[in-house]
C-alpha cells in the first residue's frame, strides 16, 4: 500500500493544478530555487552542531559524563547503559540512532535496554537540532523558556519510557 501513496499523491497533485490552471513545472522550480536558498542559510547551523556532537564522542566527554551522571540517571530509573544515549539524544539524531544501533549490538534487540532505548528514541526529539535549524528560519532568538522546558519535558519522557518498559 506503501509503494501508491507517493504516485498517487503526485496524481492528485497534477490533477489539482490542472484543474485551477496552475503551472506546475513553474511552481517546481520556484520552490526548488527556495530550497536552494534555505539550504544555504542553515547549513552553518547544521555543520555546526554535527561538528560539535563529533567532538564531544571523539573527546570522550560524553563517556564521562555518562560516567559521572549513571548514580543520578539510575536514581531516575533510567539504566546507566543508556545515559550516553539520553545525554547526545538532544543534540543529534543520526548520532543517537548509532549509539542505539551499538544498544542493538551488544544487549539484542528483544532485551529491555533495547527496548528502553527504541521508547527513547520514539519519545524524544533533537531539542538543539529543532532549535537550530527551524527556529533560526522564523527568526525566534528568545529561547531561555522553551530548550530547558523541552529538555525537562525529554528527561521527563525518558523516565517514564523506562519505566513502561520495565513494567511491561
Amino acid at each position: 500500500m506503501s509503494a501508491y501513496i507517493l504516485p498517487i499523491l503526485f496524481i492528485f497533485l497534477f490533477a489539482y493544478c490542472l484543474h485551477k490552471k496552475i503551472n506546475t513545472y513553474d511552481g517546481f522550480v520556484a520552490g526548488a530555487k527556495g530550497a536552494i536558498k534555505l539550504v544555504v542559510e542553515i547549513f552553518p547551523y547544521i555543520a555546526s552542531i554535527l561538528i560539535a556532537v563529533a567532538l564531544l564522542r571523539a573527546s570522550g566527554i560524553t563517556n564521562f559524563l555518562a560516567e559521572i551522571l549513571s548514580p543520578v540517571f539510575n536514581l531516575l530509573g533510567i539504566p546507566t547503559q543508556l545515559v550516553e544515549l539520553v545525554l547526545l539524544r538532544p543534540f543529534t539524531g543520526s548520532g543517537s540512532y548509532g549509539i542505539l544501533q551499538d544498544i542493538f549490538l551488544q544487549y539484542g534487540v528483544d532485551s529491555y535496554i533495547s527496548r528502553c532505548a527504541c521508547v527513547i528514541m520514539g519519545c524524544s526529539e533533537t531539542i538543539f537540532y529543532v532549535a537550530t535549524v527551524y527556529l533560526s528560519q522564523t527568526k525566534v532568538k528568545k529561547l531561555l523558556y522553551a530548550i530547558p522546558v523541552a529538555l525537562v519535558c525529554s528527561l521527563a519522557g525518558t523516565i517514564v519510557a523506562c519505566l513502561i518498559c520495565k513494567v511491561i
